[in-house]
């Protein structure tokens, strides 16, 4: 499949690298810690704004204390913390202008996972610092887009969970999904569905991204 797009919008966990162990063990132990399910609990956080899985599974806890409290485990949490297959050759091809990283991390997390996994930094990203409403809110994206200098419906979106594809489309933006964290009936809103990065490779002609890629 090919796609042409004007800039490209990048998830970080689950697309760019893997931190799927250190979330579910991050979020494991709080679970139990507040007496909690851990599996719900676990199920909600990804792809989203820690504190806004807070508020969702116990919204009887002071929601900014514990998104403190479970931002440093997370940093902390550096095992298994990789780049995925694909991201880091991708992210050296395409124009550094024409790039961004659009994450549910807070912006110290995202530093502390893009060092850990050994992947350059952008000059500009948006983290949930960044944004009132988190994914499956467009807000993400569509302030990703304008932080590049295009519209919405201008850019494509590589994701990884529903939420995450939720708000690159309700933004207008293309998506497509990576299967790392969910199956693939829970990817279908998504343009294309693949496997990884390596899947996807990229040209920059006359001010377009051309991205040729191989879907499951």
């Amino acid at each position: 499949m090919i796609f042409s797009t004007k800039a490209v919008l990048f998830d970080m966990d689950g697309v760019l690298l893997n931190s799927a162990p250190a979330v579910e063990r991050v979020w494991h132990a709080w679970a139990l810690a507040h007496g909690l399910d851990p599996v719900r609990v676990v199920e909600q956080a990804h792809g989203r704004r820690s504190i806004e899985t807070i508020r969702a599974v116990a919204p009887e806890l002071d929601a900014e204390k514990e998104n403190i409290t479970v931002e440093q485990m997370e940093i902390d949490d550096r095992d298994g913390v990789i780049a995925l297959p694909g991201a880091a050759d991708l992210l050296s091809i395409l124009p550094p202008d024409r790039l961004t990283i659009v994450t549910s991390a807070t912006r110290p997390l995202a530093l502390a996972r893009l060092g850990y996994a050994g992947l350059p930094i952008p000059a500009r990203i948006i983290t949930a610092d960044d944004v009132v409403n988190g994914k499956p809110s467009p807000e993400p994206y569509l302030k990703g887009a304008a932080l590049l200098g295009f519209a919405a419906n201008e850019c494509l979106v590589f994701e990884d969970t529903p939420a995450g594809i939720a708000a690159a489309r309700t933004a207008g933006a293309q998506a497509i999904a990576l299967h790392t964290t969910y199956p693939i009936s829970a990817l279908q809103e998504a343009n294309a569905i693949v496997a990884s990065l390596a899947a996807v490779k990229a040209d920059f002609r006359a001010g377009t991204i051309i991205l040729n890629v191989t879907p499951l």
